[in-house]
């Protein structure tokens, strides 16, 4: 017995050593790996501190170099034009496809037509689809753009002295009285940059849905920013007083002829397949809204102008910056015409319409226009989607 005994004892003894021994040398093989593991978080953390010094030291040694070229660039020339020298690189971020087609029937204003649908398409070589993520939370967005239709760009290469700018533009609420161009919306501007608001309907891909636009079809825009009620909306701003008289450019009345609805339906046989809009009488609700205000341009209104008579010019289009005597020419032409009849293109549709002196819209008829190959090879699907 007692050597049963004394044989349990020694083994026991050999196992409690053995498992001491085992726990000895894997407590030491956990030390050398944390050691191991905190040197190099150490390594990591200096290569990262270090790295961080770099780039600092990179970007001040860049400003620097951007300062110190400003002044030299500054200095290297007279003082009197240094306000003509500075430049900065701007492209085109992306382009509005709207159901505007042309400048003539453009709302003056944002959110004035609120059926008025454009599909804002991103370059993706330049603005990644995951710029535009968080947009959707947002029911409007600022957008800054180019008034890249405006029949004066050319002034803007020339030298200031001959460049033929002018101070004072012709206000359509004030039936052609002159106010000075930053007390308005005018399109001739020093820098033909435009600044609107409009709906975020939906944000797919690289395509931002907007309504209420007063964007022209193939618009190039510049930048795009959320709408912040609390510093956006300014509660106290104040207008003059000739900007209050809302009912100045609004019509009396609109109608539409008896073969309007059949003419729209045989034109929407080919148009519903590139269009914003899911139904005939959705888009004939766009046009009614649009022509709800007067969009003829102040010579139109003051000195009718047959629109008939060179359809594919824009009637819009003659305004103080054209040539007199063209202007001249059309008005004889439509005191001798028996009727004036006015052309509105949407999404490639011609719109004929006639209004009387007391501002009553009959719209005749609905045909199509001249094909544009580039609006027709964009796909309108993502807007019909989204209304279904």
């Amino acid at each position: 017995m007692r050597g049963n005994v004394s044989e349990i004892k020694w083994l026991t003894v050999t196992a409690i050593t053995f498992t001491l021994t085992a726990i000895t040398i894997s407590a030491y093989a956990l030390k050398r790996k944390w050691n191991n593991l905190n040197s190099k978080i150490e390594e990591l953390e200096t290569s990262l501190k270090s790295c961080s010094e770099k780039c600092a030291s990179e970007r001040q040694g860049r400003i620097r170099a951007q300062q110190a070229l400003r002044e030299e660039v500054t200095k290297s020339q007279p003082k009197s034009q240094n306000l003509n020298l500075t430049c900065y690189p701007m492209m085109p971020i992306g382009i509005v496809h709207s159901c505007f087609s042309t400048r003539n029937g453009t709302p003056r204003q944002p959110l004035l037509v609120p059926l008025a649908r454009a599909c804002l398409v991103f370059n993706t070589t330049r603005i990644p689809p995951a710029s535009l993520e968080g947009l959707e939370e947002y029911s409007y967005c600022w957008i800054l753009y180019v008034f890249h239709l405006n029949t004066d760009l050319e002034k803007l290469w020339k030298h200031p002295s001959k460049s033929g700018f002018k101070a004072k533009v012709r206000v359509p609420r004030l039936k052609g009285g002159r106010k000075g161009v930053f007390a308005t919306r005018s399109p001739h501007r020093p820098c033909p940059i435009g600044l609107t608001v409009a709906k975020v309907e939906a944000v797919q891909g690289n395509m931002v849905l907007l309504s209420g636009v007063d964007l022209v079809d193939g618009t190039p825009v510049l930048d795009l920013k959320p709408y912040l009620p609390y510093c956006d909306s300014i509660r106290e701003a104040t207008v003059p007083n000739w900007l209050t008289e809302d009912n100045l450019l609004s019509v009396a009345s609109i109608s539409f002829s008896e073969d309007f609805t059949s003419a729209l339906q045989n034109c929407w046989i080919m148009a519903e397949k590139k269009s914003l809009y899911a139904s005939p009488g959705e888009f004939q609700s766009l046009i009614k809204q649009v022509l709800s205000w007067d969009i003829r341009s102040l010579s139109q209104r003051n000195r009718p102008h047959d629109a008939l008579l060179k359809k594919e010019n824009d009637a819009s289009d003659v305004d103080e910056h054209q040539n007199e005597t063209l202007v001249h020419e059309r008005e004889q032409n439509a005191i001798n015409s028996k009727e004036i009849v006015y052309h509105l293109i949407l999404e490639g549709l011609d719109v004929s319409y006639r209004i009387d002196h007391d501002g009553n819209v009959i719209v005749e008829n609905i045909s199509p226009a001249v094909q544009d190959n580039k609006r027709s090879l964009f796909n309108y699907l993502p807007w019909k989607d989204k209304m279904q």
